[in-house]
């Protein structure tokens, strides 16, 4: 019998490819196999002994956790009120959203470039807020701490998402979250707008990462959709269409280039796509990039600053050593505030070291380029500041911290992912990865629960700016807060100055210090820094004139006057409204110390440049024209051109009436004032019944203000109730007089008991009851 042929057999070593091809052939069996006992109805159940918390549950978890933690610590915010610097403009004496949200303020919205910008979704959202909270600034800061926490949360999980990496994507949510650099963001008002392009930033980029895993022109339409509307919030997120090239790079990884660079590089089922397609994909948003430029620069333009004010080279210089310090306040957050522009050359070791800086991490990122996320992050950081960067200068200011938002991102990535791959190298345990993430955390919060502290009150701003760095803006910003304590100082600020004359004579202290050191930069640029030599000298022509230094108050605002006048030849619609209201200032001065011709010049001419204002933009400059109707009417009673008078309160009070009515808050006080005006007129013409009419409704006002606000109306509810216990008293009504005068005493009483200079309205009140009762008939 034949030997069997196996029985000599000896194995021959097997390729190790083939090796692979039977354990993958193996391995898939077995996949195949235990899927298919998943899905029998006799498998056994899951065992518990697994972690417990994974996949959404855990995801749900630190979203909550993260969206608490920013909402805690971002909560004593939502106690400050609103600051004057921008809030004004924006939200509390803007006239446009007072109505609420309806198609008027849709249109206006939409069609306006107020506030020298274009973005209805910001004004819409201020609108919205207004309907649902009036005035009372803790439902607006809500709102803005809201969107932050849920931009955090849309972070992480942005990152989760598309990285498949928990650890890395949460330390980036919780450092943008927790940052101090992003206080100014959240906790000013007017800055909205950055939060909320924020917010659809992220959501058009989850758009497009659904986009990117199965391309469709439905899907690319939301991403485009979601884009618009960013730009309709702050045209800062114009840069989306680059940043979504990077993030085909990585974290979707779409692009074929460097396939060999860093391994393994594929973790999402995102199909790979030509580098041409990738490029044409973004042509539609670059269009909308392009369209959102050009309505920025064309509502910016009165902004702008000319290249002779600040020309190329200094903007340059700027921009470089701008980016070296958005890193370094990154990494040590300290001196956090606002940083006027010096608008002359830098010393030159400032911006050789940001330069150095810059091309030292480009050049390291470039030769780690198989980490991926290292050339994204940078990129995204050097890339998403190219519109705030200042090489088209808008403002005063060379750098803020708002526009690090949405920047700094990048950076962060590039920590969080770096610090996963060392710990992960390294293999240090989850403990020791936790702790020193949560101490930076822990300092980070710190830092920027104190630095929320400074926007409790336009004061505590401007005095921890001066604190940081000394410029002629911040002391002339912190002059101007002085001179208007009810709406830009707490109580506590007040007491702390004591009594109304030092604060006055710091304000003119800051006043002049900023006149100083602006003097020797005017010699340097000119150009630059007229406008703010102007501003600064009509703001000392206020404090003269409420001091009673009318000679001063004169030379000041004559000053003033001259280089708006200069300014205005160059740029008209710029600088005309600056003319109109020193002239008014100017007028004010003069009829105090009764030049009376001089006077009627400057209030005619201010009063012809406000009319001419009003017929192209007249939600902004009919307010002016009403005041300087006023100061006329004034003007023409005392020369005893009482017809001339009549007709400038009766113009003055139809636009302050249509004002009112499209938003009391903001107007009803100049309504008041109008018709305390020309009662005041009536009863000098002897027509008591009108003058009486007019001293009523203002009085009503007075009250219906006063009740939100007793500090500011009080003394205005307690001296027209004076001027009504007048009028009755001259009509022989004693006792609406008494009445009157009771009330008007008792508020009077009480106010000089927070301040002694009521003293004499008190003095007044009780002659007048005294001289009343004389002249009663007896009973």
């Amino acid at each position: 019998m034949s030997k069997l042929p196996w029985k000599n057999w000896k194995r021959e070593p097997v390729p190790d490819r083939e090796d692979d091809e039977m354990s993958r052939t193996r391995t898939k069996t077995f996949s195949q196999a235990r899927a298919q006992a998943r899905k029998s109805p006799n498998s056994r159940a899951p065992s518990r002994t697994g972690p417990f918390l994974d996949g959404k549950k855990l995801y749900a978890a630190l979203c909550v956790l993260l969206a608490m933690a920013t909402i805690g610590l971002y909560s004593p915010a939502i106690g400050h009120s609103f600051v004057v610097f921008d809030d004004r403009e924006y939200v509390t004496a803007n006239p446009h959203l007072h109505g609420g949200l309806g198609w008027s303020t849709i249109h206006w919205a939409f069609t306006s470039t107020y506030a020298a910008n274009w973005h209805p979704l910001t004004w819409l959202s201020h609108a919205l807020d207004y309907q649902l909270f009036a005035l009372n600034p803790a439902g607006h800061h809500l709102v803005s701490v809201l969107i932050h926490a849920l931009n955090a949360v849309l972070l992480f999980l942005l990152l989760g998402w598309v990285t498949k990496r928990v650890g890395p994507s949460l330390l980036v949510a919780a450092l943008f979250a927790l940052h101090p650099i992003n206080v100014e963001s959240v906790a000013w008002v007017a800055e909205r707008k950055n939060v909320l392009s924020t917010l659809f930033f992220f959501l058009a980029i989850g758009a497009y990462g659904w986009y990117a895993r199965k391309p469709d022109w439905r899907r690319y339409l939301l991403v485009a959709t979601l884009f618009a509307v960013g730009l309709m919030a702050k045209p800062m997120v114009i840069t989306l269409p680059f940043v979504l090239l990077l993030l085909d790079y990585w974290p979707l990884n779409r692009t074929p280039l460097d396939e060999t660079q860093s391994g393994p590089v594929r973790s999402n089922d995102v199909p790979r796509v030509a580098f041409s397609r990738l490029l044409l994909e973004k042509i539609p948003l670059l269009f909308l990039s392009a369209a959102s430029a050009w309505l920025t620069l064309k509502a910016q333009r009165a902004a702008m600053r000319t290249f002779e004010e600040l020309p190329l080279a200094i903007r340059i210089e700027n921009a470089v050593v701008a980016y070296g310090l958005y890193l370094w306040k990154m990494l040590w957050p300290a001196r956090l505030a606002f940083y006027p522009h010096s608008v002359i050359a830098l010393p030159a070791w400032q911006w050789i070291l940001s330069a150095l800086v810059l091309i030292s991490v480009t050049a390291l990122v470039v030769a780690f380029r198989r980490k991926r996320y290292l050339p994204i992050g940078w990129f995204w950081f050097l890339g998403t500041l190219i519109p705030v960067i200042g090489l088209v200068q808008v403002g005063e200011y060379a750098m803020a911290d708002r526009y690090a938002y949405l920047p700094l991102i990048g950076i962060f990535v590039m920590i969080a992912w770096s610090f996963a791959d060392l710990a992960e190298a390294k293999k240090i345990g989850t403990v020791w990865r936790v702790i020193p993430v949560f101490c930076a955390l822990a300092a980070l919060g710190c830092v920027a629960y104190r630095q929320i502290s400074y926007w409790d009150s336009d004061y505590d701003l401007w005095s921890h700016t001066l604190a940081v760095a000394e410029s002629p803006l911040t002391h002339n910003a912190l002059g101007v807060v002085l001179m208007h304590p009810e709406s830009e100082m707490t109580q506590h600020d007040l007491e702390n100055f004591g009594t109304e004359q030092n604060r006055m004579d710091e304000a003119r202290q800051h006043f002049e210090r900023a006149l100083e050191l602006r003097q020797p930069l005017t010699q340097q640029n000119d150009d630059a820094y007229l406008l703010d030599v102007a501003r600064t000298l009509n703001n000392l022509g206020n404090l003269d004139r409420l001091q009673n230094r009318m000679d001063e108050a004169r030379q000041h605002e004559d000053r003033a006057l001259k280089i708006y006048r200069q300014l205005a030849l160059q740029n008209p619609d710029g600088y005309l409204p600056y003319v109109a209201a020193t002239l008014n200032n100017l007028g004010s001065t003069n009829r105090h110390e009764d030049r009376t011709e001089e006077a009627r010049k400057q209030y005619e001419e201010a009063l012809q440049i406000d009319r001419q204002l009003a017929k192209d933009n007249p939600a902004k400059y009919l307010p002016n024209t009403a005041m300087t109707l006023n100061e006329l009417g004034f003007l023409d009673a005392t020369q005893n051109r009482m017809d001339e008078a009549r007709k400038d309160y009766e113009e003055a009070l139809h636009i302050d009436r249509q004002l009112a009515e499209q938003s009391p808050t903001v107007y009803l006080p100049n309504l008041a004032m109008t018709l305390i005006n020309f009662g005041r007129l009536d009863a000098i013409q002897n027509r008591m019944d009108e003058a009486h009419q007019h001293f009523e409704e203002a009085s009503k006002i007075h009250r219906q203000l006063a009740e939100q606000n007793p500090a500011v109306y009080l003394p205005d509810l307690a001296m027209t109730l004076n001027n009504l216990g007048k009028v009755d008293q001259l009509q022989n009504r004693v006792g609406e007089s008494r009445a009157h005068y009771q009330e008007a005493l008792s508020l009077f009483r009480k106010l000089v008991q927070v301040d002694s200079k009521y003293a004499v309205d008190v003095a007044r009140v009780e002659a007048s009851l005294e001289k009343l009762d004389e002249k009663a008939p007896s009973k």
